[in-house]
């Protein structure tokens, strides 16, 4: 979540009417690295959520509210986008006034209800948080089933591959010399991965401060920007690297959150045998995404910043732990 395309006051209200809504006040809410997310008041004092597109088109803004749709009246714990009033789906083309110097006209804007709750900072994630997000991914998983749209993601293989030639073109030495190491390790991952493991809708983001809890009631996952068709051991590694891991990974949250969601879900031994190489692909995507998204994207505006190092930490401790990664789901 971010603010790098301003929303001003005049714009919120005729994004309001789009929706038979009155908007009374609007506010950025700076965080995150893609999007651009505002809080609206409407007149008779009800907060919405608000996002902007940066990245994705129309069509694409589209498919994912009819996903969260979707998966909000499938049970899962996520906020229900609001309909247009004139029945036109999801999201309205919104004029926009954009802080990024390569400019565009419009973006898709989508809105939600505001839900209230705290985001967990890593050390107040205890073994039944992760054992409850295990749970949740699962459902999602579930749900997803029976979507019926296809998701390519962004952050295939081929697409990561396309990022680490943007960093070999950086100005920074020290990043330029990173791509041949985390090149050779991309290729080693893509050959050892099975290709044959289920798949469907994935969150593929499902870190801490896109879950919100109500003391120790987990009340919402958010942000499926990144919701694609994938692998679900992929999607349960990506979570487990999310929540599990301090100065190194807790072997309790591990297990907890595998004995959430094999709960819901039960995995295939072929699913747990990949683990560790879903894993090493799951930490070599947030290495190199957080370089592009925020090592080598400067003057956007207020935003969270984020290490890519901390990903590489993770993806040289599970090459360390080699099979024991694994006999932790077990």
């Amino acid at each position: 979540m971010a603010t790098y395309t301003e929303l001003a006051i005049d714009q919120a209200r005729a994004l309001g009417r789009a929706f038979g809504l009155d908007v009374a006040a609007v506010a950025g809410i700076p965080a995150g690295s893609v999007n651009s997310n505002y809080r609206l008041t409407l007149v008779d004092g009800t907060t919405l959520f608000a996002r902007v597109y940066e990245e994705q088109d129309s069509v694409g803004a589209e498919s994912e509210a009819r996903l969260l749709d979707h998966l909000a009246k499938s049970g899962v714990a996520t906020p229900r986008p609001l309909p247009r009033c004139d029945g036109a789906g999801f999201t309205f083309a919104l004029d926009t006034a954009r802080i990024d110097p390569n400019p565009a006209a419009v973006r898709p804007v989508a809105l939600f209800p505001w839900r209230d709750g705290e985001i967990l900072c890593q050390a107040r994630v205890t073994p039944e948080a992760a054992r409850k997000v295990g749970e949740k991914l699962a459902e999602v998983h579930h749900a997803g089933r029976t979507f019926g749209e296809p998701k390519p993601g962004r952050f295939r293989i081929p697409d990561l591959r396309v990022r680490l030639e943007r960093i070999g073109q950086a100005h920074d030495p020290e990043l330029r010399a990173i791509v041949p190491e985390l090149r050779a390790r991309l290729d080693r991952a893509e050959r050892e991965r099975d290709a044959n493991l289920p798949e469907g809708i994935i969150h593929s983001d499902l870190f801490r401060d896109n879950v919100l809890w109500q003391g120790g009631t987990l009340v919402a996952l958010l942000d499926f920007e990144s919701a694609c068709t994938g692998s679900f051991a992929y999607d349960l590694m990506v979570t487990v690297l999310s929540w599990c891991y301090g100065d190194d990974f807790d072997e309790r949250l591990v297990r907890a959150m595998f004995e959430g969601y094999a709960a819901k879900r039960p995995l295939s031994g072929a699913e747990v045998a990949a683990l560790g190489t879903e894993a090493r692909i799951g930490a070599l995507r947030f290495t190199i995404t957080r370089i592009t998204d925020y090592t080598m994207r400067r003057g956007l505006g207020e935003r969270v910043m984020k290490d890519y190092r901390r990903f590489w930490l993770r993806h040289e401790r599970v090459a360390e732990l080699g099979p024991a990664f694994c006999r932790w789901f077990s």
